[in-house]
């Protein structure tokens, strides 16, 4: 299976626990192509839109389009990070431009420290 940087694929997160986000839904892969030997991938959830989530400054808005294979606007959650095994994935949807990408970097660094910044 090729799983690849910046591609959105359908994955299945349950089981969760507690607050863990869960159930089969989309995820953007964020991990480094080269990164590790094991068959995982780093993936944040996408979830869908709501008007209130704006005010989170870990969520990222993504409108759907042909490219990203979303079926509506939603939202990236930067704060649930993931490692999945490949056998969590189920289907690929599409891929995010090169700054949502970035995007999604830097609010994943903010969310360990507010200090934190990536620069490309």
């Amino acid at each position: 299976m090729n799983i690849n940087q910046g591609e959105i694929w359908e994955v299945e997160f349950f089981p969760n626990i507690g607050s863990e986000i869960g159930k089969k839904r989309p995820a953007l892969v964020v991990s480094y192509d080269k990164m590790g030997k094991l068959p995982l991938k780093t993936v944040l959830p996408i979830t869908n839109y709501s008007k209130s989530f704006e005010n989170y400054p870990w969520m990222i808005k993504i409108e759907a389009n042909a490219m990203n294979g979303l079926s509506k606007t939603s939202m990236i959650d930067c704060f649930q990070v993931r490692n999945f095994s490949y056998n969590r994935f189920i289907k690929k949807l599409g891929f995010v431009e090169q700054n949502i990408l970035l995007q999604a970097h830097q609010t994943i660094a903010k969310t360990l420290d507010p200090a934190y910044s990536l620069v490309k």
